[in-house]
């Protein structure tokens, strides 16, 4: 089954391009900078991966940005609910 992006990594990754635009890098820089293969800076950016609490304080840092700054604008409701978490509240 293909992944589908929640809308939160979707939100958060187009929040992490415009800044990396912003900054005027491309996304190998930012990769060089992070220490994060460039595959998942694309994977991230996306919204096809969801990054980690510490791969977004690579990012941020990276981007001299804090990574509340990536993160405004997410809510909880952007994260969706799998057949296991149905489940699990269900039980």
């Amino acid at each position: 089954m293909p992944r589908t992006p929640s809308p939160a990594a979707a939100h958060i990754g187009a929040r992490i391009a415009a800044e990396r635009k912003r900054r005027g890098l491309t996304q190998d820089q930012l990769a060089v900078l992070s220490e994060i293969d460039s595959s998942n800076i694309r994977s991230y950016e996306s919204g096809r991966s969801m990054l980690s609490i510490l791969t977004l304080l690579k990012i941020s840092d990276a981007l001299r940005t804090t990574p509340g700054d990536l993160l405004d604008g997410v809510t909880a409701d952007m994260f969706g609910t799998n057949e296991t978490d149905r489940r699990r509240r269900t039980a």
